[in-house]
């Protein structure tokens, strides 16, 4: 099993990047849109956690930035009609944190949200996943913020309809309330913009 990757990154997409190890390899490895976010020009040192998934026809590198989101992919293949792409979806649509916290609270109605995935879907994720997280903890759990709710629950859903990652919208609108406070949804949406805009 190849576990971790690290090198040069020669090239990158949006879900994809090849990395030239110190050894003189070149690896090929998918990548959740968690990382691609968070690449280095092409040059920049990067060290991914690995999964490799073994078919009859082709041997495939998906790559994470820490351990809990691969242990979160590979429960995610263990699901009845999750294949690999799929997995991939789930985690560049939700993000690791929201993705487990949707399971959790069964709510079915952020993971129908991911292309591809239907109700009976949602719910089977619901139900063959909810417990395992549970006791594993696999939720980058550690420094998680709560989803806010009321004006922060609507400012994070526009945040969302403007293309933002629901990790990152989350995030921004827990900060601002946390910082500043506020009841207006206009307010929140332009602050929380703001402090994605300096993350960025």
């Amino acid at each position: 099993m190849i576990a971790r990757v690290a090198g040069t990154l020669l090239s990158f997409d949006i879900d994809r990047v090849e990395i030239m190890t110190a050894g003189g390899v070149a690896y090929a490895v998918h990548i959740p849109l968690s990382v691609a976010e968070s690449l280095p020009r092409p040059g920049g040192a990067v060290d991914l956690f690995t999964a490799l998934v073994v078919r009859e026809d082709s041997w495939t590198l998906y790559g994470f930035a820490t351990a809990n989101e691969r242990a979160l992919f590979q429960r995610l293949l263990g699901t009845t009609g999750v294949g690999p792409a799929l997995a991939m979806n789930l985690l560049s649509a939700l993000g690791g944190d929201r993705l487990v916290r949707a399971v959790q609270d069964n709510d079915l109605a952020t993971l129908t949200r991911v292309p591809r995935v239907g109700k009976k879907l949602a719910e089977r994720l619901v139900l063959e996943l909810r417990d395992k997280l549970a006791s594993a903890g696999d939720a980058s759990a550690v420094g998680r913020t709560a989803a806010p709710t009321g004006p922060g629950a609507d400012a994070v859903r526009a945040l969302m309809a403007l293309g933002y990652q629901a990790s990152d919208a989350e995030k921004a609108v827990a900060a601002v309330l946390a910082d500043e406070g506020s009841s207006d949804t206009a307010d929140l949406i332009r602050k929380s913009l703001g402090r994605i805009s300096k993350r960025g």
